[in-house]
This record gives structure tokens, sequence and C-alpha cells, in this order.
């Protein structure tokens, strides 16, 4: 695998190239700032691209803006920001941003090697990954009353799982459901909340928005 990195903290930057390197895949590049990484992979784009959320120069949401501007350029690369922020406010901007092939995975949880190379091949595949502390997080706090309370338990639950990125399989195995049976939760999760059943992919990542914006609007 091809993996370009842009990263402000040189230490940080390095260990993660080589951690990299050391699970066989090719750093393309390896640079401070969204800018820097456009140019990089303007000529050769890697499979996946690994951002943080704040970089030079105003130390905002750089990484974000970089990650959508690189799909603009460079529709098959896959996006996953790795942020020190577990805030729900950046992860729902980057998915409607870039509304598949991304991730968004917190620093202090990269701890475990074949995790980190999991979440990439995922991304590189279009797949949506979210850390799941974010998730955890989220349902931790009180909400206003919305859509998702029309949710029973176990379609809340289904949902939980594919805000962490998770395929119907993997649902079925995280749940000890028959995948039959996810896909009848899967489908009225996305009645419920409005959604309309003829794009399936794009229905998961709406699906994922709304829980995002519903477990961050807390009072």
């Amino acid at each position: 695998m091809r993996v370009a990195i842009a990263e402000d903290s040189g230490l940080f930057r390095s260990s993660l190239a080589l951690l990299l390197r050391s699970l066989g895949t090719e750093v393309t590049a390896s640079v401070a700032s969204g800018a820097e990484l456009l140019a990089a992979i303007r000529v050769s784009p890697p499979e996946v691209v690994i951002l943080d959320i704040r970089m030079p120069p105003s130390f905002s949401d750089e990484g974000i803006r970089a990650a959508h501007e690189i799909r603009g350029l460079h529709p098959d690369t896959g996006i996953l920001v790795l942020s020190t922020y577990a805030e729900s406010s950046y992860a729902s901007q980057l998915l409607e941003t870039v509304p598949s092939g991304v991730g968004y995975l917190l620093k202090d949880n990269v701890t475990d090697a074949d995790a980190l190379m999991e979440s990439l091949e995922r991304v590189a595949a279009g797949e949506t990954v979210v850390d799941p502390a974010i998730v955890r997080r989220l349902l931790g706090r009180k909400r206003k009353p919305s859509v998702m309370d029309t949710l029973n338990e176990r379609e809340f639950a289904v949902l939980r799982q594919m805000a962490e990125g998770r395929s119907n399989l993997g649902i079925a195995k995280e749940l000890y459901l028959s995948a039959r049976t996810v896909e009848t939760h899967v489908t009225n999760v996305f009645t419920k909340l409005g959604l309309t059943p003829s794009d399936t992919e794009n229905n998961r990542v709406r699906a994922v928005l709304a829980f995002l914006r519903s477990a961050g609007s807390h009072g």
C-alpha cells in the first residue's frame, strides 16, 4: 500500500512513517502541511493519505479543507484523519466533506499496528471509519429529542455499529445476528430516518451523520 502523511508534529510524523514502513507500506510523502501534501501527491496519488486536523498556517481545520481538495482532485484516494480532538463537529464536518473512503481516528487510540493497517485498508476500499471513542462519548451525552428516538434498541445498536464503520457482515458478527436480520434493521433505520432505499452506501453515510448530529446536540 502507498500512503502519504501530512502532520505538523515532526516526532509523530517520523514515528508514524517508521511504523508504516516496518509494516511493508510505501510512504510516498511525509510533510508538515496540507499545501505540501497536495503538491507531493499531485503527480502520483497514493492509495491513502493520513492527515492531521490542525496544521499550518492557521491551525484550525486545514486537514478537513485539504481532504476536500484531495478528494476533488483524486477521487479514488482514501483519506484517514488522525486527530487529538474527540469532537463530533470535526467528524461530522469531515463526513459531510468526504462521504466515503474516509476515516476519523484519535491519535491516542492508534496503538495497535494491525488496527491501523485495517483502517487504512478499509478507507482505501471506500469504507467509512469513525473512532469508537467518539461514538461512546457522544452516547454519554444528554440529547435533545430527535428522530433517533423512533429507533428501537436493536436498530440503535445497529446504527451505532454503522457509525463505527462496520459493514453489515461486521455488524452481524459483533451483535451475534444473521446477515439477513442486520439487513432488515438497516432498512428500518433508513426508513425511520426518512432515507430512500435507492442508494445504500450514501444512505449509510447520511444515517451516520444524523447519528453524530443527534448525539452531538446536547443540553
